[in-house]
């Protein structure tokens, strides 16, 4: 029987289309950054799943090479995260002071299919589970717990007005969850100050280390011009004091922000904050976004036109997913090139999936996980005023799925199983091409 998956009959054409899916992806800034993206691909080769989060664009080349029978025109085209896995959740300071767990990680936001981010956590969940062991059947059971959570939280969007009353907190979570939450809270903005910087006469400036360069005087005034520039992108009711707030005390040029940003170039910010106390300083990055994985295989013009370059396009879209925002959050550009700016958080702690190894241990972090996606689906910040999205995206999926629930979520359930079969091969494929040089760069 053939696959469903594009090059997929052979191991030797599906080598070939996992090479050629990542040089397409990557090319420019594996030439860039050659070490980078050795490192980058030594994470990937560690694990089916380190390898599933590296390689969204071949997910992309495969789920957008099949049938997706539950999207109209509608549900097909929204704002979706793209990149969504186990591993992207995590908790925030929302713009109103509260701790929100959620979603994160919008870098590879665009728009497609409401399914094909429950498609990708679903594999990412079926991954996680054969690494913890777990039997076939109780993963099954365990996506079915995700898509039932996204489905009821869907339900109470369509029976509410009010989009941004629904939030994962404190005082309304537990378990796994709220531990999380707990250690956010715990987290002080002074221990990571302390760790990334050092007062020199009487002031704070920023660290050296590994991951650190200080910039070259021309480097130095492109940042700070693009720096300007950025002001003007956040939105009037999320300014602050302009003549305080915003004041620069170091920039450097920083590196090694993860798997997904290898060979990105990136910068360190450090600004005065609420006021010249040193211990309200604070820590901003500025990172040149990255193409959107989804976007070289999906084809929608005035997207592309909608936006100036890659981070007014990452800026977009995090507030048509996230409610409550980074007041800080904005974009800019050097030298023609897209940049978002965000602050360094302290606040922000991943979910820790070490712990979680028995079925229902995850069960009870899953559905909220499913409400979590729901919520980025189909709530946005209130100063998001993107116009390529312009209905209720509840009421486009609700319609979609009306009377075919249930043969939905076994679609789903049966994507995810098999589909992490497929990842467990192309990691073995990857790691053998990585080590006969046949991927992108040297491996020596």
């Amino acid at each position: 029987m053939s696959s469903p998956y594009a090059d997929a009959d052979t191991d030797e054409s599906r080598t070939d289309l996992i090479i050629r899916t990542l040089a397409d992806a990557f090319a420019p800034l594996m030439k860039a950054d050659p070490a980078a993206f050795r490192g980058k691909y030594r994470k990937m080769a560690a694990d089916p799943h380190a390898f599933y989060r590296g390689t969204a664009c071949l997910y992309y080349a495969d789920v957008t090479a099949i049938d997706d029978p539950y999207v109209d025109e509608q549900s097909g085209r929204i704002w979706v995260h793209g990149d969504l896995h186990v591993e992207n959740f995590g908790t925030y300071l929302d713009s109103d002071g509260r701790l929100v767990f959620d979603v994160n990680d919008f870098d590879e936001a665009y728009l497609g299919s409401f399914t094909w981010d429950l498609r990708r956590f679903a594999a990412s969940l079926a991954l996680v589970g054969w690494q913890k062991a777990l039997p076939t059947e109780e993963v099954r059971k365990l996506i079915r717990t995700y898509l039932r959570g996204y489905l009821s939280q869907v339900d109470h969007y369509c029976g509410t007005s009010d989009d941004q009353d629904f939030a994962l907190r404190l005082d309304n979570t537990e378990g796994p969850i709220r531990e999380a939450l707990q250690e956010a809270r715990e987290q002080t903005r002074g221990a990571l100050l302390a760790g990334v910087s050092t007062i020199e006469d009487g002031g704070r400036v920023l660290r050296d280390d590994a991951t650190t360069r200080r910039l070259p005087a021309k480097e130095r005034r492109r940042v700070e011009k693009a720096f300007a520039a950025y002001l003007e992108t956040i939105p009037a009711d999320k300014r602050f004091d302009r003549d305080l707030f915003y004041r620069v005390h170091d920039i450097t040029g920083k590196s090694g922000f993860g798997i997904g940003s290898a060979g990105l170039p990136a910068y360190s910010v450090l600004v005065e904050g609420h006021s010249e106390a040193l211990e309200n300083d604070v820590l901003l990055s500025m990172k040149q976004a990255n193409t959107p994985a989804m976007s070289r295989f999906v084809e929608i013009e005035d997207v592309e036109r909608y936006f100036d370059h890659e981070g007014h396009r990452t800026v977009v879209s995090q507030r048509a997913l996230q409610a409550h925002t980074d007041p800080l959050l904005g974009y800019t550009e050097i030298d023609g090139v897209g940049y978002v700016v965000a602050e360094v958080s302290p606040y922000e702690i991943d979910l820790d999936w070490g712990d979680l190894v028995e079925p229902d241990e995850i069960k009870a972090v899953v559905e909220d996980l499913g409400r979590a996606t729901a919520k980025i689906h189909c709530a946005s910040d209130s100063d998001s005023d993107q116009t390529l999205v312009d209905f209720q995206v509840e009421a486009a999926v609700e319609r979609s799925l009306r009377s075919r629930r249930r043969e939905f979520t076994e679609w789903v359930v049966d994507f995810g199983i098999d589909y992490a079969g497929r990842v467990r091969a192309d990691h073995a494929l990857f790691v053998e091409a990585f080590r006969e040089s046949r991927v992108g760069v040297s491996a020596t």
